[in-house]
């Protein structure tokens, strides 16, 4: 059975204080993108639970046993009789670009299994098992517009459409670690509220929802500056850095081809 994880963007982005347990309060919106990549799984016949993992496309960082999907499976095979299984992954979208990939990979890992073997968990229960791989994970079960709180783990659905607008996400070569995003942070309370901010048309947005990490990435890294700078020179009506980076996004009213204008990246557009 095969299933194309989807990616989301960031629309504002508030850091609002520093946790106890090290982890950060954050305020922002996933919003759902179908930029995807690929994920094949069936069965392979093997006694046990094991899992023959390949992968194709773009390359994978860090050791193989380390991957979201293989420990999406192990985890779900804890509380499970999931049977052994091949399980293919071919990576379309861009790693270390805050678009949430490798978290929706595993998202998409747990969905997949408890389809083909009739497991019966809910999305309840599925979310709570996401979590414990990234705290933007349980997001991509659901895959709707979200407010999200707390680490980002706290969703609450929300009325937001961008149906007929156009994106165009341009993802450059630089890459930046959470670590590295994290560091020079200075969390503070937002003055208004990101879901009453949200209710305002597109053309106000610009003006009042940011992404905290701009700030500091920018300093450090004034090419992606330089690329949300473009997109409003291009005509987008919104454009932002999504997450901690590196890849940046612009929102349109009509369609936009601008490839060409970003020769060294990696650029997708579509109609939402």
């Amino acid at each position: 059975m095969i299933t194309f994880p989807a990616c989301k963007i960031n629309i504002g982005l508030n850091i609002i204080s520093k946790r106890s347990d090290g982890f950060h309060s954050i305020e922002t919106i996933f919003y759902p993108i179908p930029w995807t990549d690929i994920l094949e799984i069936v069965p392979n016949g093997q006694e046990g639970s094991n899992v023959d993992f390949r992968s194709t496309g773009l390359r994978l960082f860090g050791p193989k046993e380390k991957n979201l999907c293989l420990k999406a499976y192990q985890l779900l095979a804890e509380k499970f009789p999931v049977p052994s299984i091949k399980m293919h992954l071919h990576k379309v979208l861009p790693i270390g670009a805050g678009l949430g990939g490798g978290s929706s990979d595993a998202a998409s890992t747990l969905i997949l299994l408890n389809k083909i073997f009739k497991l019966g968990a809910n999305d309840d229960e599925l979310e709570s098992m996401a979590l414990t791989l990234g705290s933007d994970c349980p997001f991509f079960i659901r895959n709707k517009p979200m407010l999200a709180t707390g680490k980002g783990e706290i969703l609450h659905p929300i009325n937001l459409k961008l149906k007929n607008y156009f994106i165009v996400i341009v993802k450059p070569r630089t890459h930046i670690s959470t670590s590295e995003a994290y560091s020079s942070i200075k969390p503070s309370k937002p003055k208004h509220q990101l879901s009453d901010l949200i209710q305002r048309p597109i053309a106000e947005w610009k003006d009042c929802i940011f992404n905290d990490f701009e700030q500091t990435i920018f300093e450090k890294h004034p090419g992606i500056k330089n690329i949300k700078n473009k997109m409003y020179k291009l005509g987008a009506i919104y454009a932002s850095m999504s997450g901690s980076g590196s890849s940046v996004y612009g929102i349109f009213n009509q369609e936009k081809h601008l490839s060409a204008y970003f020769r060294s990246c990696t650029v997708w557009q579509s109609y939402l």
